[in-house]
């Protein structure tokens, strides 16, 4: 099989020894958003950092009583494609109710380094660490540094190079630029089937970076585990959605960056939401202004708008990723953002909420989080509203817990963002 669990150090993701949540919380008459489905007026108990019981009987003498009433209880949100380039990018992820983080491309000692940083006062923190490329390909372009290869016989040892440096999973490049105008070397297709191979060798999941149809059906025939990123184009084969799901295939569609792409960006949208927009910093709101050169060029998006369609239809696991801090985003709001553009793409809110809980945390294997069930951690986000009815609800956040430990949300005080 090719799916393995992710193994990783507890004592790097938590520290739940010294910040254990010290007194039970037990909430309410709240609408609960399981993972997959919705509880309505319910409780919820979380004791020492987890989910201890869900039912409308549930009491506890000596807990914290938080009233759920028109609030909603979700998991905490993954972001399922990020950058994190700060410890500050994880606390402001919380912030936004992001409690997990998944990176997808990074050098090795800052990965190394932030691992060793994060605490139950910023999201948790996985990553591919350096990317799968050619000299002068995507993510090396800029650092000459970055280990690179270009033959399949070189594919083995430069994984289990990154096994040493601690990724949690390999992620790859294949994507020359040309949907985009642009000409940049790329492995080839041979060398990014044996980089699949040695991935899987190594009990690693195998994220492809993908800009083309044609890349992404190549990179789903060599057995990648997911895509990250849906192609540019203005077509979809029609078989598509069939296709990634017969190859158990997950895809993470980053919209929100594509539309920074293609135009209009929906970035700057996020700039004047009553709810997101007073969190976000000066610096925030400039990149969710920024636009890729492309925008201007007529490119088109909506072949992955089909896409999308095909693989809801087929049942092909869809995951919400950001794409973090790429042109017209922001950390931990902009998935929020996402999660409304795969509404208006066609997904219902439940199974968008599901792209940015449940999902994830099964395809890349952490099957502690994800979901409201007991013994699962406390790990959690609560909303005014009905998110399962309007999906812009996940923004109007009440109170944010990390291994069930409220967050200070300290950037969403009045001026902290200015």
């Amino acid at each position: 099989m090719k799916r393995v669990p992710l193994f990783f150090l507890a004592v790097l993701f938590c520290m739940a020894a010294a910040n254990a949540q010290k007194k039970p919380i037990l909430f309410q008459h709240v609408r609960v958003f399981d993972g997959t489905q919705v509880l309505i007026n319910t409780n919820v108990l979380i004791e020492n950092g987890e989910i201890k019981a869900i039912g409308p009987d549930v009491t506890a003498d000596s807990a914290e009583v938080v009233d759920g009433t028109g609030r909603t209880l979700l998991p905490g949100l993954i972001d399922s494609h990020a950058h994190v380039h700060g410890r500050d990018k994880l606390e402001q992820a919380l912030d936004f109710g992001v409690t997990s983080e998944m990176d997808l491309g990074d050098p090795a000692r800052f990965v190394q380094y932030l691992k060793s940083q994060v605490g139950d006062d910023c999201a948790s923190f996985w990553s591919a660490g350096p990317l799968a490329t050619v000299p002068g390909g995507h993510g090396a372009e800029r650092d000459p540094s970055a280990p690179t290869l270009v033959k399949p016989s070189e594919a083995e040892a430069w994984v289990e190079a990154r096994v040493r440096e601690g990724s949690d999973y390999i992620k790859i490049v294949y994507d020359d630029g040309s949907e985009r105008g642009r000409n940049v070397p790329t492995l080839s297709k041979a060398t990014m089937a044996a980089l699949i191979a040695a991935a899987h060798k190594n009990h690693k999941l195998a994220i492809v970076h993908i800009g083309s149809l044609r890349g992404a059906r190549d990179a789903i025939e060599a057995g990648a585990d997911g895509l990250a990123h849906l192609f540019i184009g203005g077509h979809c084969d029609a078989d598509f959605g069939q296709f990634a799901a017969a190859h158990h295939a997950f895809v993470i569609p980053t919209l929100t960056v594509h539309t920074a792409v293609c135009g209009p960006a929906a970035g700057p949208k996020l700039i004047s939401d009553p709810s997101l927009g007073p969190c976000l910093s000066r610096a925030d709101k400039d990149r969710l202004r920024e636009e890729f050169p492309s925008a201007r060029r007529g490119l088109s998006c909506q072949g992955q708008l089909e896409a999308i369609r095909q693989l809801k239809a087929a049942g092909a696991p869809i995951l919400a990723g950001s794409d973090v801090p790429n042109p017209g985003t922001a950390q931990g709001a902009s998935l929020h953002q996402e999660l409304e553009l795969l509404v208006e793409a066609g997904l219902t809110p439940i199974e968008a909420l599901a792209s940015a809980t449940s999902a994830p945390a099964r395809a890349y294997h952490v099957p502690d989080r994800g979901r409201i069930a007991p013994g699962l951690r406390a790990d959690l986000l609560l909303v005014a509203g009905h998110p399962d009815e309007n999906i812009l609800a996940t923004r109007n956040i009440v109170a944010v817990y990390k291994h069930g430990i409220e967050n200070k949300r300290r950037r969403c005080r009045p001026g902290a963002a200015n």
